[in-house]
């Protein structure tokens, strides 16, 4: 129990006050052997970023900003994972989001120092806004406590293609019964093959192959599923997906795909990037995914207490003390509800993104006391908002929700999302206690 968080089961590491708010922000969480350290960025929680990061004044002189920026940034989630008890040695995922490929070289080469080499599963794209002015990238860890039969490996040897050293992260990291699998592409299997693999490019011509079709298929068959194999995983026991989608009209074709090479659907997230979005500017999508060992302990337990966002999707997956939900909206019967849109004659009478909003936790509250647990469990929220002009209203229901407790939130802006005339949707994970 958490004294500052009754009813919670989780601790909040560095919270510190959001400005011109009376909100709180959770620099990291701890969850049993777990730490979270969500919406890292190049910030002193004083200023927007860094006067070290900006160098007002002299902004040239030295590394550059985004050197500056990505070191701050690491800094920042250095204090958290050592307030959690934990360290970089023990991270076993890491999301990257940037404004600008510009800036992704100088964040590598600081990432490459701070891990030492030895850096875990990735998955970085490109989206259109942070929540602080001149911030260029945002990052999302999350890391292991080590304990009795609960250490982080490094699966080296799991790679179905090679990891260019640009980048060197590892091709697959075990920790327990817990298997992570970095974002995949339909990059071509052969580095001397440029671009999309040739498996994955439509054949000459516009109508011999539908270009999301073939890349997902692509990623499944040649990338994710022989990586899971390695080991000791399968697609039947993926719990988790987030899949970057550079066009919204991909989604129907890519749903097709993903239903026939998962019967039993992972929890699944669609999260739209800018274009271009991923390392190739061709490429149409990237999928990073967290499974479970074949033979482990921990099984995969579906929850559903609510229909999901899409038809024959999983509304949520249980993963031991993790609780996994799919990307929610606040969708009721095939759409978005009536109350969150605004009545065009009326503008003013009503914030329909804080409707939207208290829709979704509705919704998150359900599904957590389906699986034994409580919204005040959260341990990783990712907002993604069509305009994030609206981030201090969501930041109200949030208070409202969850007695204001400090939260483990992201807020990113992106071109669109997958249902229209919305503002919102919300990616949540949850810590399910013993």
């Amino acid at each position: 129990m958490n004294d500052k968080n009754p009813g919670a089961a989780i601790k909040a590491i560095l919270p510190f006050s959001i400005p011109n708010t009376p909100h709180r922000w959770a620099r990291g969480i701890r969850a049993g052997r777990w730490v979270f350290a969500t919406g890292q960025t190049g910030t002193d929680y004083v200023h927007a970023l860094a006067p070290d990061v900006l160098q007002p004044g002299h902004p040239f002189d030295g590394p550059s900003k985004a050197h500056r920026e990505a070191k701050r940034l690491f800094g920042n989630v250095d204090e958290v994972l050592a307030k959690g008890g934990s360290s970089a040695a023990n991270v076993v995922r890491i999301d990257q989001y940037y404004t600008s490929p510009d800036v992704v070289d100088a964040y590598h080469q600081t990432r490459r120092e701070y891990f030492k080499g030895k850096i875990p599963p990735s998955t970085s794209n490109l989206h259109r806004r942070f929540a602080r002015a001149q911030q260029s990238m945002e990052v999302q860890v999350m890391a292991a406590v080590p304990g009795p039969d609960f250490e982080v490996r490094h699966e080296a040897e799991a790679g179905a293609y090679k990891v260019h050293p640009s980048s060197g992260y590892s091709p697959a990291l075990s920790a327990g019964d817990f298997r992570f699998v970095p974002g995949q592409t339909a990059e071509a299997l052969n580095e001397d093959a440029p671009g999309i693999d040739p498996e994955a490019r439509r054949g000459r011509g516009l109508w011999k192959g539908t270009p999301i079709k073939l890349e997902t298929d692509f990623i499944i068959r040649r990338k994710l599923t022989p990586t899971l194999r390695a080991v000791g995983a399968d697609l039947d026991t993926v719990v988790k997906a987030q899949v970057y989608l550079r066009d919204q009209e991909d989604i129907p074709n890519f749903r097709e795909v993903w239903a026939k090479h998962f019967p039993a659907q992972p929890a699944t997230t669609i999260i739209a990037t800018e274009t271009p979005g991923f390392i190739l500017p061709e490429s149409r999508i990237e999928i990073n995914t967290i499974a479970l060992a074949k033979d482990g302990k921990t099984k995969r337990q579906v929850v559903a207490p609510i229909p999901p966002l899409f038809q024959d999707a999983a509304t949520a997956i249980r993963a031991g003390d993790l609780l996994f939900i799919s990307g929610l909206m606040a969708v009721r019967d095939g759409a978005l509800v009536p109350e969150a849109k605004a009545d065009p004659t009326q503008p003013f009478y009503a914030i329909p993104v804080k409707t939207e909003l208290r829709e979704i936790l509705a919704q998150a509250q359900t599904i957590c006391q389906a699986a034994g647990t409580t919204l005040k469990n959260a341990v990783r929220i990712q907002q993604f908002h069509s305009d994030l002009a609206d981030l201090p209203a969501t930041l109200e229901a949030w208070a409202d929700a969850t007695d204001g407790m400090p939260l483990p939130l992201s807020a990113i802006e992106v071109p669109w999302l997958p249902v229209p005339d919305a503002r919102l949707q919300i990616d949540l994970w949850v810590y399910v206690p013993g």
